[in-house]
Protein backbone atom coordinates (compact mmCIF):
# COMPACT_ATOMS: atom_id res chain seq x y z
CA UNK A 1 0.00 0.00 0.00
CA UNK A 2 1.45 3.30 -1.04
CA UNK A 3 0.21 6.54 -1.47
CA UNK A 4 1.91 9.42 -4.24
CA UNK A 5 2.06 13.00 -3.00
CA UNK A 6 2.68 15.01 -6.23
CA UNK A 7 5.57 17.96 -5.72
CA UNK A 8 8.04 19.68 -7.83
CA UNK A 9 11.22 20.94 -6.84
CA UNK A 10 10.41 23.91 -5.98
CA UNK A 11 7.79 22.51 -3.57
CA UNK A 12 10.63 20.79 -2.34
CA UNK A 13 12.82 23.95 -1.80
CA UNK A 14 9.89 26.12 0.34
CA UNK A 15 8.96 22.88 2.13
CA UNK A 16 12.91 22.46 3.25
CA UNK A 17 12.47 18.94 2.23
CA UNK A 18 15.95 17.03 1.62
CA UNK A 19 16.96 13.50 0.49
CA UNK A 20 19.37 10.69 0.67
CA UNK A 21 19.82 7.00 -0.39
CA UNK A 22 18.82 4.04 2.59
CA UNK A 23 21.86 2.61 3.42
CA UNK A 24 21.86 -1.21 4.15
CA UNK A 25 21.80 -2.69 8.04
CA UNK A 26 23.84 -5.52 7.76
CA UNK A 27 25.08 -6.22 11.16
CA UNK A 28 23.13 -7.54 14.29
CA UNK A 29 21.07 -4.96 16.64
CA UNK A 30 18.79 -5.77 19.29
CA UNK A 31 15.22 -5.20 20.97
CA UNK A 32 14.47 -4.22 24.45
CA UNK A 33 11.46 -5.49 26.40
CA UNK A 34 10.38 -5.81 29.39
CA UNK A 35 9.90 -9.52 31.50
CA UNK A 36 9.51 -11.72 34.27
CA UNK A 37 11.34 -14.52 35.55
CA UNK A 38 9.49 -18.32 36.10
CA UNK A 39 9.92 -21.66 36.91
CA UNK A 40 9.09 -23.69 33.84
CA UNK A 41 6.03 -25.79 34.84
CA UNK A 42 7.14 -28.60 34.09
CA UNK A 43 9.85 -28.25 37.12
CA UNK A 44 7.00 -27.70 39.69
CA UNK A 45 6.50 -30.42 42.43
CA UNK A 46 3.25 -30.39 44.39
CA UNK A 47 4.46 -32.53 47.74
CA UNK A 48 0.89 -33.25 49.33
CA UNK A 49 -0.02 -35.60 51.89
CA UNK A 50 -0.44 -39.26 51.10
CA UNK A 51 -3.11 -39.37 53.99
CA UNK A 52 -4.65 -37.11 56.72
CA UNK A 53 -4.05 -36.31 60.21
CA UNK A 54 -2.19 -33.34 62.13
CA UNK A 55 0.69 -31.50 60.85
CA UNK A 56 3.02 -32.19 63.72
CA UNK A 57 6.13 -30.12 61.81
CA UNK A 58 7.28 -28.31 58.83
CA UNK A 59 10.78 -28.97 58.81
CA UNK A 60 11.97 -26.59 55.67
CA UNK A 61 11.02 -23.46 55.27
CA UNK A 62 9.71 -21.29 52.13
CA UNK A 63 12.90 -20.77 49.92
CA UNK A 64 14.95 -23.17 51.30
CA UNK A 65 17.12 -25.82 49.48
CA UNK A 66 16.19 -29.21 49.42
CA UNK A 67 17.43 -32.18 48.06
CA UNK A 68 15.69 -35.78 46.86
CA UNK A 69 14.31 -37.78 49.29
CA UNK A 70 14.97 -35.35 52.08
CA UNK A 71 12.26 -35.18 54.94
CA UNK A 72 9.67 -31.90 54.77
CA UNK A 73 7.20 -32.47 57.13
CA UNK A 74 6.09 -34.89 59.97
CA UNK A 75 2.09 -35.95 60.17
CA UNK A 76 0.56 -37.75 62.35
CA UNK A 77 -2.08 -39.99 60.98
CA UNK A 78 -4.88 -42.33 61.83
CA UNK A 79 -5.44 -43.09 58.45
CA UNK A 80 -2.17 -44.31 58.52
CA UNK A 81 -2.77 -46.33 61.46
CA UNK A 82 -6.13 -47.87 60.18
CA UNK A 83 -4.18 -48.51 56.56
CA UNK A 84 -1.84 -50.67 58.82
CA UNK A 85 -4.05 -52.54 60.83
CA UNK A 86 -5.70 -54.04 57.71
CA UNK A 87 -2.48 -54.75 56.57
CA UNK A 88 -2.35 -56.84 59.25
CA UNK A 89 -5.95 -58.24 58.99
CA UNK A 90 -5.35 -58.84 55.47
CA UNK A 91 -1.57 -60.87 56.54
CA UNK A 92 -3.52 -63.09 59.11
CA UNK A 93 -6.39 -63.88 56.46
CA UNK A 94 -3.51 -64.13 53.72
CA UNK A 95 -1.88 -66.70 56.63
CA UNK A 96 -5.09 -68.77 57.69
CA UNK A 97 -6.08 -69.14 53.77
CA UNK A 98 -2.48 -70.77 52.95
CA UNK A 99 -2.67 -73.08 55.72
CA UNK A 100 -6.50 -73.97 54.13
CA UNK A 101 -5.27 -74.67 51.06
CA UNK A 102 -2.45 -76.74 52.35
CA UNK A 103 -4.63 -78.86 54.46
CA UNK A 104 -7.25 -79.40 51.17
CA UNK A 105 -4.20 -80.04 48.64
CA UNK A 106 -3.03 -82.89 51.61
CA UNK A 107 -6.63 -84.62 51.97
CA UNK A 108 -7.27 -84.37 48.04
CA UNK A 109 -3.98 -86.59 47.54
CA UNK A 110 -5.04 -88.95 49.67
CA UNK A 111 -8.64 -89.09 48.38
CA UNK A 112 -10.68 -87.69 51.11
CA UNK A 113 -11.22 -84.17 49.47
CA UNK A 114 -13.68 -83.79 46.12
CA UNK A 115 -11.99 -82.00 43.57
CA UNK A 116 -14.30 -78.90 44.23
CA UNK A 117 -13.29 -78.24 47.89
CA UNK A 118 -9.72 -77.51 46.51
CA UNK A 119 -10.79 -75.62 43.70
CA UNK A 120 -12.59 -73.14 46.31
CA UNK A 121 -9.64 -73.15 48.97
CA UNK A 122 -7.36 -72.32 45.74
CA UNK A 123 -9.72 -69.29 45.27
CA UNK A 124 -9.61 -68.17 48.54
CA UNK A 125 -6.16 -68.30 49.13
CA UNK A 126 -5.33 -66.29 46.02
CA UNK A 127 -7.94 -63.72 46.79
CA UNK A 128 -6.87 -63.05 50.35
CA UNK A 129 -2.84 -62.73 48.85
CA UNK A 130 -4.50 -59.79 46.25
CA UNK A 131 -6.15 -58.63 49.54
CA UNK A 132 -2.90 -58.60 51.31
CA UNK A 133 -0.37 -56.80 48.35
CA UNK A 134 -2.94 -54.24 47.80
CA UNK A 135 -2.94 -52.93 51.54
CA UNK A 136 0.77 -53.31 51.21
CA UNK A 137 0.73 -51.23 48.02
CA UNK A 138 -1.93 -48.44 49.92
CA UNK A 139 0.87 -48.24 52.56
CA UNK A 140 3.57 -47.56 50.53
CA UNK A 141 1.28 -44.94 48.62
CA UNK A 142 1.03 -43.20 51.95
CA UNK A 143 4.53 -43.17 52.27
CA UNK A 144 5.18 -45.23 54.75
CA UNK A 145 9.28 -45.92 55.53
CA UNK A 146 10.66 -49.66 54.22
CA UNK A 147 12.02 -50.14 57.40
CA UNK A 148 8.59 -49.12 59.32
CA UNK A 149 7.03 -51.64 56.70
CA UNK A 150 9.70 -54.26 57.59
CA UNK A 151 8.81 -53.72 61.40
CA UNK A 152 5.23 -53.73 60.92
CA UNK A 153 5.68 -56.89 58.77
CA UNK A 154 8.20 -59.06 60.83
CA UNK A 155 7.02 -57.54 64.52
CA UNK A 156 3.67 -55.96 64.19
CA UNK A 157 4.72 -52.45 65.30
CA UNK A 158 2.27 -49.78 64.00
CA UNK A 159 3.64 -46.48 63.68
CA UNK A 160 1.79 -43.32 63.97
CA UNK A 161 3.62 -40.56 62.16
CA UNK A 162 3.60 -39.75 58.49
CA UNK A 163 7.33 -38.66 56.97
CA UNK A 164 6.52 -36.50 54.43
CA UNK A 165 9.66 -36.24 51.57
CA UNK A 166 10.83 -34.12 48.83
CA UNK A 167 10.75 -35.78 45.35
CA UNK A 168 12.99 -33.58 43.48
CA UNK A 169 16.24 -31.78 44.25
CA UNK A 170 15.34 -28.06 44.47
CA UNK A 171 14.01 -25.32 46.24
CA UNK A 172 10.85 -24.82 48.25
CA UNK A 173 8.79 -22.37 46.18
CA UNK A 174 6.08 -22.39 49.06
CA UNK A 175 4.23 -23.66 52.23
CA UNK A 176 0.79 -24.38 51.57
CA UNK A 177 0.37 -25.30 55.83
CA UNK A 178 1.91 -24.81 58.79
CA UNK A 179 2.52 -26.88 61.82
CA UNK A 180 -0.79 -27.53 63.91
CA UNK A 181 -2.89 -27.60 61.02
CA UNK A 182 -5.10 -30.62 60.47
CA UNK A 183 -4.82 -31.65 57.33
CA UNK A 184 -7.24 -33.99 54.70
CA UNK A 185 -5.49 -36.61 52.22
CA UNK A 186 -3.91 -34.83 49.06
CA UNK A 187 -4.03 -31.58 51.08
CA UNK A 188 -0.44 -30.02 49.79
CA UNK A 189 1.85 -28.76 52.09
CA UNK A 190 4.84 -27.89 49.81
CA UNK A 191 5.29 -26.69 46.23
CA UNK A 192 9.30 -27.80 45.12
CA UNK A 193 10.95 -26.37 41.99
CA UNK A 194 14.13 -26.93 40.19
CA UNK A 195 15.86 -23.64 39.47
CA UNK A 196 17.58 -24.27 36.74
CA UNK A 197 16.96 -23.88 33.49
CA UNK A 198 14.48 -21.05 34.41
CA UNK A 199 12.13 -19.02 32.00
CA UNK A 200 12.02 -15.80 31.37
CA UNK A 201 8.33 -14.12 30.20
CA UNK A 202 8.75 -11.92 27.68
CA UNK A 203 5.87 -9.39 26.48
CA UNK A 204 6.77 -8.82 22.48
CA UNK A 205 4.21 -5.89 21.04
CA UNK A 206 2.59 -7.43 17.83
CA UNK A 207 4.49 -4.98 15.58
CA UNK A 208 7.35 -6.45 16.60
CA UNK A 209 6.35 -10.07 16.63
CA UNK A 210 7.91 -10.38 13.28
CA UNK A 211 11.18 -9.27 13.88
CA UNK A 212 11.42 -12.28 16.83
CA UNK A 213 11.85 -15.98 16.23
CA UNK A 214 12.68 -19.03 17.74
CA UNK A 215 16.32 -19.52 18.64
CA UNK A 216 17.17 -15.57 18.88
CA UNK A 217 19.56 -14.91 21.02
CA UNK A 218 18.32 -13.35 24.50
CA UNK A 219 20.44 -11.52 27.26
CA UNK A 220 19.92 -9.79 30.95
CA UNK A 221 22.59 -7.53 31.00
CA UNK A 222 21.83 -6.58 34.60
CA UNK A 223 22.16 -10.12 35.47
CA UNK A 224 24.84 -10.80 33.17
CA UNK A 225 22.94 -14.10 32.04
CA UNK A 226 22.27 -15.29 28.39
CA UNK A 227 19.42 -17.54 26.70
CA UNK A 228 17.81 -17.67 24.09
CA UNK A 229 13.32 -18.23 22.73
CA UNK A 230 12.27 -21.41 23.17
CA UNK A 231 8.66 -20.50 22.15
CA UNK A 232 6.85 -17.79 20.96
CA UNK A 233 2.80 -17.38 21.92
CA UNK A 234 0.47 -17.69 19.44
CA UNK A 235 -2.08 -15.51 20.70
CA UNK A 236 -2.26 -11.54 21.77
CA UNK A 237 -3.48 -10.09 24.60
CA UNK A 238 -6.23 -7.51 24.02
CA UNK A 239 -5.78 -4.99 26.52
CA UNK A 240 -2.22 -5.14 25.84
CA UNK A 241 -1.37 -5.86 22.41
CA UNK A 242 1.81 -7.84 23.02
CA UNK A 243 2.26 -11.75 23.10
CA UNK A 244 4.37 -13.90 25.31
CA UNK A 245 7.51 -15.33 24.28
CA UNK A 246 9.55 -18.02 26.51
CA UNK A 247 13.61 -17.26 26.72
CA UNK A 248 15.40 -20.10 28.58
CA UNK A 249 18.12 -19.29 30.50
CA UNK A 250 20.60 -22.02 32.14
CA UNK A 251 23.40 -21.47 34.97
CA UNK A 252 22.41 -18.26 36.48
CA UNK A 253 23.99 -19.12 39.65
CA UNK A 254 21.40 -17.75 41.86
CA UNK A 255 21.20 -14.30 40.03
CA UNK A 256 18.03 -14.88 38.68
CA UNK A 257 14.96 -15.73 41.22
CA UNK A 258 11.17 -16.62 39.95
CA UNK A 259 9.22 -12.99 40.13
CA UNK A 260 12.22 -11.17 39.47
CA UNK A 261 11.19 -8.60 36.88
CA UNK A 262 13.56 -7.78 33.99
CA UNK A 263 14.87 -5.95 30.86
CA UNK A 264 15.37 -8.25 28.57
CA UNK A 265 18.04 -7.71 25.05
CA UNK A 266 16.50 -9.57 22.11
CA UNK A 267 19.12 -9.88 19.33
CA UNK A 268 17.98 -9.61 15.79
CA UNK A 269 20.25 -10.40 13.15
CA UNK A 270 19.73 -8.58 10.34
CA UNK A 271 21.76 -10.50 7.63
CA UNK A 272 19.58 -13.26 7.64
CA UNK A 273 16.81 -11.79 6.17
CA UNK A 274 15.33 -12.31 2.84
CA UNK A 275 15.43 -9.46 0.57
CA UNK A 276 12.15 -8.88 0.87
CA UNK A 277 12.64 -8.25 4.15
CA UNK A 278 15.89 -6.64 4.40
CA UNK A 279 16.52 -4.28 6.62
CA UNK A 280 17.91 -0.64 5.61
CA UNK A 281 19.30 1.85 8.07
CA UNK A 282 17.69 5.36 8.25
CA UNK A 283 17.56 8.56 10.26
CA UNK A 284 15.25 9.13 13.22
CA UNK A 285 13.60 12.18 11.38
CA UNK A 286 12.47 9.91 8.23
CA UNK A 287 9.96 7.83 10.22
CA UNK A 288 6.60 9.17 10.98
CA UNK A 289 3.56 7.62 11.99
CA UNK A 290 0.25 7.49 10.81
CA UNK A 291 -2.80 5.29 11.45
CA UNK A 292 -1.11 3.06 13.47
CA UNK A 293 1.86 2.52 10.74
CA UNK A 294 5.02 3.65 10.02
CA UNK A 295 5.50 5.47 7.05
CA UNK A 296 8.63 7.08 4.99
CA UNK A 297 8.68 9.03 2.20
CA UNK A 298 10.39 7.55 -1.02
CA UNK A 299 11.25 9.96 -4.04
CA UNK A 300 9.82 9.58 -7.18
CA UNK A 301 10.38 11.49 -10.32
CA UNK A 302 6.74 13.65 -9.72
CA UNK A 303 7.50 14.17 -6.24
CA UNK A 304 7.13 11.47 -3.29
CA UNK A 305 5.37 7.59 -2.45
CA UNK A 306 5.10 7.59 1.04
CA UNK A 307 5.44 3.88 2.00
CA UNK A 308 4.53 2.11 5.17
CA UNK A 309 7.83 0.44 6.45
CA UNK A 310 7.73 -2.01 9.73
CA UNK A 311 10.58 -0.86 12.27
CA UNK A 312 12.57 -3.30 14.00
CA UNK A 313 14.51 -1.24 16.56
CA UNK A 314 15.45 2.67 17.33
CA UNK A 315 18.84 4.21 18.51
CA UNK A 316 20.18 7.01 19.24
CA UNK A 317 22.42 6.60 15.75
CA UNK A 318 19.02 5.85 13.42
CA UNK A 319 16.19 3.73 13.05
CA UNK A 320 16.49 0.18 11.57
CA UNK A 321 13.63 -0.61 8.99
CA UNK A 322 12.65 -4.19 6.85
CA UNK A 323 11.31 -2.92 3.75
CA UNK A 324 11.36 -3.85 -0.02
CA UNK A 325 14.12 -1.10 -1.02
CA UNK A 326 16.85 -0.48 -3.75
CA UNK A 327 20.52 0.50 -2.94
CA UNK A 328 19.38 3.38 -5.14
CA UNK A 329 16.03 4.47 -3.64
CA UNK A 330 16.41 7.74 -2.01
CA UNK A 331 13.83 8.89 0.64
CA UNK A 332 12.98 12.02 2.49
CA UNK A 333 15.03 13.21 5.75
CA UNK A 334 14.14 16.36 6.44
CA UNK A 335 11.22 18.50 6.19
CA UNK A 336 9.33 15.05 6.78
CA UNK A 337 6.19 16.87 8.54
CA UNK A 338 5.16 19.12 5.46
CA UNK A 339 4.77 15.30 3.70
CA UNK A 340 3.09 14.03 6.53
CA UNK A 341 0.85 17.12 6.16
CA UNK A 342 -0.06 15.95 2.15
CA UNK A 343 -0.30 12.08 3.37
CA UNK A 344 -3.35 13.01 6.23
CA UNK A 345 -4.85 15.42 3.44
CA UNK A 346 -4.53 12.33 0.25
CA UNK A 347 -5.52 9.67 2.98
CA UNK A 348 -9.01 12.22 3.59
CA UNK A 349 -9.78 12.32 -0.28
CA UNK A 350 -9.50 8.47 -0.67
Amino acid sequence: MEISILMDEHGMKAAGITTAAVAPDHGMTSLTFPGTVVTPPHQLRIVAAPAGGLVEAMLVGADETVSANQPLAQVRSPDMVEAQRQYLAAMSDETLASDKLRRARMLFEGKALPERELRIAESEAAIARSRLDERMQILLLMGMDKDDFEALRSSRTIVSTLVIRSPIAGAIVTRHAGAGEQIKSAAPLYTVGELDPLWVNIQIPAHRLATIAVGSHVSLPAYGVEGKIIRIGRTVDQSTQSAMAIAEISGSSGRLRPGLAVTANVRIDQGSMSVAGKSWSVPSSSVVRHRDLSWVFMRSGNGFRARPVQVISETDRGVAIRADFKSSDEIATRGVLALLSELVDADKED
